[in-house]
């Protein structure tokens, strides 16, 4: 794709800000992806800077992502809501799935409208995948977006993404019962695949660093969290082998995974899902 031009977009989606930094656009520069603006990389390159081995913690990640998609779509997983999905680059979701079934069906969700808009440049020739703008700390809204009711079929089970998202929601805003709502509402049998910065106790000085300028630019939160308050949001599914791990250790494709301070994990709703208390 090409490099983003700002006047054109600012033209076609007057809400967005090309002085303001943004978390997708941010990690699409450490992918090394072209769909961001100077004063993302400025922000990406100060986190490069403070925390070596950020990038390739980042694309550990988006591997993470990919062998979740290929894991699900290999047991007949055949439709994704992708949360947070960012701005498209190798990898997408429906690239990795539609390698075992073409038949997929996959919307993406973004607040950021740069990234949305990109998506829906990319898949405009690309049957049953679809973009929408939404916030995601809004289930409702989501699951009753027209397009995620024409493409995806909520009675049937479905995947749900949540790739390195939920550490930008505070306890404030009670990611618990974002994460409930989404698998309440889905049928039994679909999952919930989950990435979440965790604390890196070998480099904490240079995470402060990171989070500090990350929160003060951006003004989006930064947590990380443990593997037991994951854990308490997936209540009542049946998390799958091998567990709440960090990511380098979920199904690694590699003899000799290095170290990566985010946790992943892949739960089931159960096909006789028991009423939360």
């Amino acid at each position: 794709m090409d490099p983003i031009d700002v006047a054109e977009l600012a033209l076609s989606l007057p809400e967005i800000d090309p002085e303001k930094p943004s978390p997708a656009r941010i990690y699409d520069f450490w992918l090394g992806g072209s769909q961001n603006f100077a004063v993302d990389r400025q922000v990406g390159q100060r986190a490069i800077d403070a925390l070596p081995g950020l990038q390739a913690g980042v694309r550990a990640n988006r591997a993470f992502l990919g062998r979740v998609v290929h894991h699900l779509a290999e047991r007949g997983v055949t439709q994704f809501l992708d949360l947070g999905s960012g701005v498209p680059t190798i990898g997408n979701v429906h690239e990795a799935a539609r390698y075992v079934n073409p038949a997929t069906r996959v919307v993406y969700v973004d607040i950021d409208p740069v990234a949305i808009a990109h998506a829906r440049a990319l898949l405009a020739k690309v049957d049953q995948v679809e973009a929408i703008l939404a916030d995601l700390r809004q289930p409702e809204s989501v699951l009753n977006h027209p397009l995620v009711r024409e493409t995806l079929d909520l009675t049937a089970p479905i995947a749900v993404l949540m790739n390195a998202v939920m550490h930008f929601i505070p306890d404030a805003e009670y990611p618990d019962q974002i994460v409930r709502a989404y698998t309440d509402c889905a049928a039994p049998g679909s999952y919930i695949a989950i990435s979440h910065g965790t604390e890196n106790p070998g480099q904490r000085r240079e995470v402060e660093t990171l989070v500090n300028d990350y929160q003060r630019s951006t003004g989006v939160p930064l947590i990380s969290r443990g593997a037991e308050q994951i854990s308490s949001w997936l209540t009542g599914l049946d998390i799958q082998p091998p567990g709440i791990v960090t990511i380098d250790q979920w199904h690694p494709d590699t003899e000799d995974p290095h170290f990566v301070p985010l946790y992943g994990v892949l739960a089931r709703k159960p096909d006789t899902h028991p009423a939360r208390s």
